[in-house]
């Protein structure tokens, strides 16, 4: 009985934490989740189609939130530094295929530099008909 007596106080220690089920210091993280998910997808998704400037925004807020989330704001947010941490790594993951594609394409440095940036100027656009 004891056991279950302390076990329902880490339940309910947890629920009540500053970074609980009831603050947005939870929700938030768990949602961001799909955005690492959705950038798990994409792994499938041929290079051509990847965008490099949100590969690269992607990844820059991962490795910051990261930072921030885990050893800079307190409470200290685990769950949202784990899931910022993710999010940079698939975008790091993906930044890394498309600058090896490019590369295999023969592109020097700077253009794939720029190609990440500005994606391909030589692609077609796609016109919307009203």
């Amino acid at each position: 009985m004891a056991a279950t007596a302390q076990h329902a106080s880490r339940f309910t220690r947890f629920l009540n934490s500053e970074t609980g089920p009831k603050t947005v210091h939870f929700w938030a993280p768990v949602f961001k989740w799909a955005l690492v998910i959705a950038g798990i997808n994409d792994l499938q998704r041929p290079i051509e189609k990847l965008s490099g400037t949100q590969q690269i925004a992607l990844f820059a807020t991962g490795a910051i939130w990261t930072r921030w989330a885990g050893f800079v704001i307190k409470p200290r947010n685990m769950l949202l530094a784990s899931v910022n941490f993710f999010l940079g790594a698939v975008a790091g993951y993906q930044i890394t295929r498309i600058v090896n594609y490019r590369r295999n394409l023969g592109d020097s440095p700077m253009q794939v530099f720029k190609y990440l940036l500005n994606g391909d100027p030589n692609a077609p656009t796609e016109v919307k008909a009203n």
